[in-house]
């Protein structure tokens, strides 16, 4: 008979959340592109009489293999070659400054406030700084071998090497991945409208969580490339027409879902034939087989999937006419220019860049003062976990020091009984694809899978075997307790600014959502911008392609909030308890404006149109709402006052609101 454990030896939920792994496909082309990119240098150094710097070389190829996570190839240019060029010139400067005693302190703990800052920008920035600084960290802790531009072209070769390598194939699969993807998202389509109708709707919201994060996905796919060609690929403009046909099917499953009354399965079969066509690039008829419609919602379905069939199959469409749903990307100088004046106007990126520089600056003094065997390690350990985009700073500090050890106990085996010299080219090709195998079940895994590469690599610099161990753990979990203490524990309103100020803008936008769905003066923003300064009010109607890229824009962020909320439930209490305890009303949000949406289709497709104010009424609530999630750090007690014509199509738009609202109440907030 089956014993359980007493309450005390019951782990946590948020020690249960770390450390289980998340299922992830296994990305074979990059498991061996990681084997060829990381022992091939090692391999040429050891042939030459050069094994430190074939070393170095492997080094920089291990940067590029843990960037090397795109699917398009142009977006592979953008993930692994820039940030190489920010990681030459930390190695650059972290080399000059080497030696230079505390000079050496004030320069690694600038560079750290350059790197903390401009990490915000977004994903291939954050990777960038991460790289500036942990190559800054290595030049500046290690003597490298020759002159002052050998290391940097070393390692930056590795890193192209990889890029190299993941680019042979351009030539001969150009356009797939971006294709697969599209095809991808009609097919979440597919399961989404299997979903409408069903009760209770913890499947449909999963179906919608899942088109929200494909759409975002081809977009980004396509986008990535576009913002080159700007309309002059036909393929990339017909992606990109394939991407906004689908969004009025997508648009019209909210009503049906609303209904209660499933889809035929003619219909979901329907999106499914569609999303081969897309795949394969098929351009001939396709015949429809759709049922006849019989009310508001399914005559929207309807006549949504007549025109994704059209534009799918249509031969040539006009680069004119298209537009993606998050607006049309700005030049390159414009972009370049906006995110300069983000990052040294925003008070997130000073505070992420002031809480990393104090990390780095605490090291660099302790290890200045104190003698520690391998002291860059202290500071390398902190630049890893200190990334809250890549997630919680406490979870990373928690998998950093578990997969550490597993990783030295790896290491351990190797160094005391592989025999240096072409043994190790062998070794390196057996456990370089351990990294991006296990880089996506956690960041625990990836520390396991890259610490034993890592110790081996600098044991072909200095030759101490064995030694390297008990100073890797012993500065390992140093940086952790730094990082914990000075970088997390130090600063307890981040989990509010990081999760509560997004949600309570995401509800603001949401309210704006409502009023241009309904052509209030008060919803209307500029092109494709949503909750903007640069909002434009003043006329009666809403251009429909403005209102898909506010709705588009307004789940992309709660996408985004959500992944924020996933995060802070891996914390301890009190964070991850108040987490939990916000985390329902992301899903009223996302309720809210798939409800918004459902009425805006029923009113196109034949239902009367609500009064303004009842519009009003509405947009007001939700303000009330933002305000107060943006005011607390614990959900408070709220007003429902939402009155109005029980046949009205915002009746279950008013019901939603009153459910969030009702969600932010003290005895709630008090038993998350």
């Amino acid at each position: 008979m089956s014993r359980e454990f007493p309450i005390g030896l019951t782990p946590p939920d948020w020690l249960v959340r770390n450390l289980q792994p998340q299922q992830a496909p296994l990305n074979r082309p990059a498991v061996a592109r990681a084997a060829v990119a990381m022992a091939l240098p090692l391999a040429i150094g050891l042939a030459v009489g050069q094994p430190a710097y074939g070393a170095l070389a492997s080094m920089g190829a291990l940067s590029g293999v843990i960037g090397d996570t795109a699917d398009a190839y142009r977006m592979r240019i953008l993930n692994i070659a820039i940030p190489q060029l920010f990681g030459a010139i930390g190695v650059t400067l972290g080399s000059a400054a080497y030696g230079h005693g505390w000079w050496a302190v004030a320069a690694l703990t600038g560079i750290a406030l350059v790197s903390g800052m401009i990490s915000t920008i977004g994903a291939v920035a954050s990777v960038s700084g991460l790289l500036l600084l942990l190559n800054s960290v290595i030049g500046a802790g290690l003597p490298l071998p020759g002159a002052w531009w050998v290391a940097p072209a070393l390692m930056s070769g590795g890193g192209l090497l990889v890029l190299l390598l993941a680019l042979l194939a351009w030539p001969l699969r150009s356009g797939i991945p971006e294709r697969a993807a599209v095809a991808d998202t009609y097919r979440t389509v597919a399961d989404l409208l299997a979903t409408c109708g069903d009760d209770p709707t913890a499947g449909y919201d999963a179906a919608r969580q899942a088109v929200t994060q494909s759409l975002n996905q081809s977009y980004d796919l396509v986008l990535a490339r576009r913002a080159r060609h700007h309309g002059s690929s036909p393929d990339l403009t017909r992606l990109l027409a394939q991407l906004n046909a689908i969004t009025p099917v997508v648009e019209a499953a909210p009503a049906v879902h609303q209904s209660g009354r499933p889809l035929p399965p003619q219909i979901r079969d329907t999106v499914r034939h569609l999303a081969h066509a897309v795949e394969t690039g098929y351009t001939g008829p396709i015949g429809l087989d759709l049922p006849a419609p019989t009310g508001e919602s399914t005559r929207a379905v309807d006549h949504a999937l007549r025109h994704a069939a059209e534009v799918v199959t249509a031969p040539d469409v006009d680069p004119r006419g298209i537009d993606d749903r998050l607006g049309r990307p700005a030049a390159l100088r414009i972009r370049a220019t906006r995110a300069a004046r983000n990052v040294l106007l925003s008070s997130g990126s000073w505070r992420y860049g002031l809480r990393l520089a104090v990390c780095i600056g605490l090291a660099q003094i302790l290890v200045s003062t104190v003698p520690v065997t391998r002291s860059y390690w202290v500071a390398l350990t902190i630049t890893f976990v200190m990334k809250p985009d890549f997630g919680s700073v406490f979870s990373r500090a928690l998998l950093r020091a578990l997969g550490t050890v597993v990783g030295l106990v790896i290491a351990a085996a190797v160094l005391s009984a592989v025999p240096r010299g072409w043994w190790d080219v062998l070794v390196l090709l057996l456990l370089a694809p351990l990294i991006p195998a296990l880089t996506p079940r956690g960041y625990g895994y990836q520390t396991a899978a890259i610490t034993p590469v890592i110790l081996l690599l600098s044991d072909v610099l200095n030759h101490q075997g064995t030694a390297l161990l008990l100073p890797r753990l012993i500065d390992s979990l140093i940086g952790c307790g730094i990082a914990l203490v000075a970088g997390y524990l130090l600063w307890p309103e981040s989990w509010h600014t990081r999760v509560g100020d997004r949600l309570a803008e995401a509800v603001a936008d949401t309210a704006r959502y409502v009023e241009a769905a309904f052509g209030t003066a008060g919803g209307l923003v500029a092109e494709g911008v949503v909750g903007s300064a640069e909002g434009v009010v003043g006329s009666a109607e809403v251009d429909p392609a403005a209102r898909a890229r506010m709705r588009r824009r307004l789940y992309r962020d709660l996408s985004v909030i959500r992944t924020e909320f996933q995060r802070a439930l891996t914390e301890p209490p009190p964070t991850g308890r108040l987490a939990a305890g916000w985390l329902p009303l992301v899903v009223a949000v996302e309720r809210i404006v798939d409800a918004t949406t459902a009425a805006r289709v029923r009113v196109k497709h034949g239902a009367p149109e609500p009064s303004p104010a009842e519009v009003t009424q509405v947009a007001r609530q939700l303000r009330e709402l933002a305000e107060g999630v943006r005011e607390s750090e614990v959900l408070v007690e709220v007003r429902t006052e939402l009155t109005g014509p029980a046949e009205s199509v915002l009746e279950p738009l008013r019901q939603e609101v009153a459910a969030a609202r009702a969600i932010a109440s003290p005895h709630r907030g008090q038993g998350s």
